[in-house]
C-alpha cells in the first residue's frame, strides 16, 4: 500500500478518535452541576428550590414546603404563602409589597433587604431571622414570634407589634417611627441602641432592662404610667399622647 494512503489512513483514524472522545466529554459540560447552575423560575415550590430572581409576583401559594429555599432578589409581590414553611431560607432583597406570610415557619430566615410594604408576617414563627436593612412600613408582625430577630437598621414606621413575642429581638439604628409595641410580650433586655422611637407606642411595657435607651428616644416615644424605664431616665410630661 503507497506510504501517501497508509498516514491519511492514519490521519483518518485518529480524527475519529478525537470525535469519540469529544462526544463522550461533550455532554458533561453542557449537563448543569449544583454548584454552576442557574434559577429555575418553572420549578415547582420545594426544599431548597433555587428562585432566585424570578417573577412570582400575584401567585397562590399557600401551605408551599420551602425550607433553605433561594428567593433572593425574587418578587413576590401580593403573592399568598400564607402557613408555608421558609425555615432557613434566604430571601435577602426579596420584593415582598403586599404579600401574606402570617401563620408560615421562618426560622433563621434571611429577610436582609426586602421590600415588604403592608406585608402581613402575623402569626408567623421566626426565630432568630434577620430582617437587618428591610423596607416594613406598615407590615403587620401582630402575634409573631420574633424572639432573637434582628430588626437592624430597618425600616418599619407605622408597623404593628401587638401580641408578638420579641425576646432579645435588636432593634438597632431602627425606624421605629408610629410603630405600635404596646402589647408585646419579651423577657430580658431589648436593644434600641440608636434606633429612632418617634411617637412610637410603649405603653405598658417594662423597659427597665432595655439597653441603648438614650432620654432623647423617651422624650419622642409614646408611653404612659405603666411604662417602666431604664435607671436614670424619666417620663415626659406630655404621656400619654394622643393616638393620630
Amino acid at each position: 500500500m503507497p506510504r501517501v494512503l497508509v498516514e491519511r489512513i492514519s490521519n483518518a483514524r485518529t480524527g475519529l478518535r478525537r470525535v469519540a472522545m469529544m462526544a463522550v466529554l461533550l455532554p458533561a459540560f453542557l449537563v448543569p452541576t449544583a454548584a454552576t447552575s442557574a434559577a429555575n423560575c418553572r420549578s415547582m415550590p420545594g426544599p431548597g428550590v433555587d428562585w432566585s430572581q424570578c417573577g412570582k409576583s400575584n401567585l397562590l401559594l399557600p401551605d408551599s414546603q420551602l425550607d433553605g429555599a433561594n428567593l433572593t432578589d425574587a418578587d413576590l409581590n401580593a403573592t399568598d404563602l400564607r402557613n408555608s414553611s421558609l425555615i432557613g431560607t434566604n430571601l435577602e432583597k426579596a420584593a415582598l409589597i403586599r404579600s401574606s406570610l402570617a401563620g408560615s415557619k421562618a426560622e433563621k430566615a434571611n429577610f436582609a433587604r426586602v421590600e415588604g410594604y403592608r406585608t402581613i408576617f402575623a402569626g408567623m414563627s421566626a426565630h432568630g431571622a434577620s430582617f437587618a436593612s428591610a423596607e416594613l412600613q406598615r407590615a403587620d408582625f401582630s402575634g409573631a414570634d420574633l424572639s432573637g430577630a434582628d430588626f437592624q437598621k430597618a425600616e418599619l414606621g407605622r408597623a404593628n407589634f401587638t401580641g408578638a413575642t420579641i425576646t432579645g429581638t435588636r432593634f438597632t439604628m431602627a425606624n421605629l417611627a408610629r410603630v405600635q409595641l404596646a402589647g408585646v410580650k419579651f423577657e430580658g433586655p431589648l436593644d434600641f441602641s440608636g434606633a429612632f422611637l418617634f411617637l412610637t407606642r410603649i405603653e405598658g411595657l417594662d423597659l427597665s432592662a432595655a439597653t441603648g435607651l438614650k432620654q432623647w428616644q423617651i422624650d419622642d416615644a409614646c408611653g404612659d404610667q405603666a411604662t417602666k424605664l431604664p435607671a436614670g431616665l424619666t417620663a415626659p410630661a406630655d404621656w400619654p399622647c394622643k393616638h393620630d
